[in-house]
């Protein structure tokens, strides 16, 4: 069952995609006519973008045919409807949408045309992974294996951050609206379909369809199960180019893009379509060499897309039978395994259940979250070390030199929003939050750059860690040239058109404003969360709305809505959504107040290490030591139990503790730090009253002020007193706390003064 492309909404009936494509800059037909020459065709001129002429939204929304599941009980608002607004997330953004504009095609696609025998306009490769390769490299065909001493494994990957670069020109102009990102993303595209062109014209290839930046043999070779370090992931980079024309055409209107990207399929399928199942598996398999990406993905959109059968075939011949079933089964298979190499993969089998109603698909897809989330995840929503999974319910166990490859966080935010679209559950966007704030937000480095992206490839975890800042040309830097482009995508959803009432679903809480054309309705979030406690929603319109607040899973001390200064009676649960029904009408004002905490956080396999968190954030604790911080906290325990009093706030989001510096994971600064504290309460103290006495523990490491605040709190300074009593007397009774102590925490407990 192919979805259907949304055509535009009923209010731009008399604007054609013609009309809209002339809005752009002259030099944008003209790359476009490029394209169809053969290798003598001209190459697309340099285009250097530059924030000029910003087209109207309409227009912008016009050219949007991203694809909507036919199932979804949600679904995404077009980029154009939302934009951000100043805050912590607008930071980033800026800060990329510099390199979007800067950033030379030429380079870009330098490595293709090197790669085709076409003038690089004397442009150099990006770097890193995406180099020209090595000086006697050709342009080999399938049969045409050059051997191991003939190339180098560090640019085997080429190709593969262009296709990246094309997503995040693309995402930039619909976010923005600058036609100058448009005429960059048309002319990416017209440089691509030159080279498709031309290496199709030597006829060495396969297929008309290939295109890469290296010769096709490194594919033959992974049908040959040649190892990593021989070839390197040949389609995961035709995933990347394959993505990027995708959005090319998605959300720039580009028809050209959809050309290449469709004869690419058609390559794709003549490669994969004759070998047996068993050898396909087989190839999947194998580390990193059988690393696809998405493919499985983006060939199911191209079905949908284009109502071609073929595609939605040829993107279940990736299916990796073992992992499949076993996710679907609810067996978790996952240990020792490539985290980035599979992730990927199920954004594609929740695509090929939206297109074939198959259960198994979904049922893998929901089930394999579930493996990752929270049982393999960091504080900052990062998994894997040195970019493998541990084994399941393992946190602290799994701590090493090098954990939590960004491009993981990438893939599982892409996995958590497709389950929201099929659920409505909020823990997927529960996780969503905590990974796009610490992670994905903290991976983009402080500093304007027009050559790199600035991104982490790793955001560690361990003590002394550090953000590892740069990435140019590797699959981190290509994932971050497009993660910061594109957070107005999820911040609200809505319901199907066709659904009986409008409801209107906020998750994340950012500065925005969202056009949603069709309801008459415009709704502005002011807020400088999150290092504001809370958000408001300004209605411009009018009409009958579900409105659906999601209540984030950290919240302890109460989440309140008041609708023009009325509050809601709300069953306001952590980790769900609250829903305020009503007509709505230009002027009425929306407040959320959802006070923050300091809440120490135990991992699930070692309840003595802990992440120190403030609402959404994670903080990270200064330090250049290889040693896990050893902190208190219980003596600055308020009589609820809040643990606020041990930490000072410094501004903007940073704190001190006992002299350290506290850093929100989110800041984008280049510092050491530890993620994690090790919790040590070696006496019982009450609100810094030191009783003397040795903090006992039972044998499953259960301490007696873990046993006396475990209910979180006390209403009364009475209750807090019958509390130590009780206590005081089970440990006693236990063996483990002696008479004198016991005396000494029964007269610190009176002492003490809680404010």
């Amino acid at each position: 069952m192919l979805p259907t492309k949304p055509g535009p909404d009923s209010w731009l009936p008399a604007v054609s995609r013609r009309s809209i494509l002339q809005l752009g800059a002259a030099g944008a037909a003209a790359a476009g006519l490029l394209s169809m020459g053969g290798p003598g065709a001209v190459a697309a001129p340099p285009v250097v973008a530059r924030a000029g002429t910003v087209l109207d939204r309409r227009a912008v929304a016009a050219l949007d045919h991203t694809v909507i599941g036919p199932g979804w009980r949600a679904q995404p608002f077009r980029m154009a409807d939302v934009r951000i607004g100043d805050g912590v997330f607008s930071r980033a953004a800026d800060q990329n949408l510099e390199l979007a504009r800067a950033y030379p095609v030429d380079r870009v696609l330098a490595v293709f045309r090197r790669n085709a025998g076409l003038d690089t306009k004397g442009a150099s490769a990006p770097g890193g992974w995406e180099g020209f390769g090595h000086p006697n490299e050709q342009a080999w065909g399938p049969t045409d294996y050059p051997g191991r001493a003939n190339v180098q494994t560090e640019n085997l990957l080429r190709g593969h951050y262009a296709g990246h670069f094309l997503s995040m020109v693309a995402l930039a102009f619909a976010s923005t609206g600058e036609s100058a990102l448009k005429d960059k993303a048309d002319a990416i595209v017209a440089g691509l379909g030159e080279v498709q062109q031309t290496l199709a014209a030597t006829g060495r290839y396969s297929h008309p369809g290939f295109l890469a930046a290296y010769g096709e043999w490194q594919f033959s070779q992974l049908e040959r199960y040649a190892p990593y370090g021989e070839i390197w992931a040949p389609y995961y980079t035709a995933h990347k180019i394959f993505a990027g024309l995708l959005d090319a055409y998605q959300l720039c209107g580009n028809e050209q893009a959809l050309t290449i990207a469709s004869s690419m399929g058609r390559w794709v399928h003549a490669r994969l379509s004759v070998l047996p199942n068993e050898q396909r598996q087989r190839m999947w398999g194998i580390y990193i060499a059988g690393e696809y990406g998405g493919m499985n993905e983006v060939l199911a959109e191209l079905a949908a897309i284009t109502g071609d059968e073929q595609f939605l075939a040829t993107a279940k011949l990736f299916d990796l039978d073992t992992l499949v079933t076993a996710s679907a089964d609810g067996v978790d298979i996952l240990d020792g395994k490539h985290a980035n190499q599979h992730i990927p993969q199920f954004p594609g089998y929740a695509k090929v259940f939206d297109h074939t109603g198959e259960t198994r698909y979904l049922d893998a897809v929901r089930n394999f979250w579930g493996m990752v989330v929270p049982g393999r995840t960091y504080a900052h929503g990062g998994n894997g070390e040195g970019e493998l999974w541990g084994p399941a319910n393992t946190v602290a166990g799994d701590i090493g030199a090098r954990n939590a490859e960004t491009c993981a966080s990438y893939n599982m935010l892409k996995t958590s929003r497709l389950l929201f679209f099929h659920t409505l559950d909020a823990r997927y966007m529960d996780y969503y939050e905590r990974a796009v704030l610490n992670h994905v937000l903290g991976s983009r480095k402080n500093v304007s750059s027009t050559t790199s992206p600035e991104v982490a490839y790793m955001f560690q975890v361990q003590p002394g860690g550090r953000r590892e800042y740069g990435n140019t040309g590797t699959c981190c830097g290509g994932t971050g040239l497009e993660n910061h482009v594109k957070y107005n995508d999820s911040i609200y959803f809505r319901s199907p058109a066709a659904a009986s009432r409008r409801e209107l679903w906020v998750n994340l809480y950012l500065p925005s404003t969202l056009e949603w054309e069709d309801a008459g309705l415009t709704l502005v979030q002011e807020t400088d969360y999150p290092r504001q406690q809370g958000t408001r929603l300004r209605v411009s319109g009018g009409g009958a709305l579900d409105l659906h607040l999601r209540v984030p899973g950290w919240v302890r001390r109460g989440f309140t809505v008041k609708v023009n200064g009325q509050v809601q009676q709300l069953d306001a649960r952590p980790a769900t959504y609250v829903t305020v029904s009503r007509t709505w009408s230009t002027g009425d004002v929306v407040d959320v107040e959802m006070p923050f905490s300091l809440r120490a956080v135990p991992t699930v396999d070692d309840p003595g290490l802990q992440s120190l968190e403030w609402g959404p954030t994670v903080l990270l604790v200064r330090g250049t030591a290889a040693r896990t911080p050893e902190v208190g906290l219980y003596g600055s325990a308020a009589l609820d139990g809040s643990l606020d009093r041990a930490i000072t706030p410094t501004g903007g989001g940073y704190f001190t503790l006992g002299g350290q510096t506290l850093e929100p994971a989110w800041s984008g600064d280049d510092t050491q730090y530890s993620m994690y504290i090790r919790r040590t309460e070696p006496r019982i103290v009450f609100a810094g009253t030191d009783s003397g006495a040795k903090n006992p523990a039972r044998p499953d490491g259960t301490t007696f002020l873990d046993a006396l605040w475990g209910d979180g709190g006390f209403a009364s300074r009475t209750d807090f007193l019958a509390g130590v009593r009780r206590t005081v007397d089970a440990f006693s009774a236990e063996g483990l706390l002696s008479r004198r102590d016991a005396q000494r925490t029964l007269l610190a407990a009176g002492k003490a003064r809680f404010a």
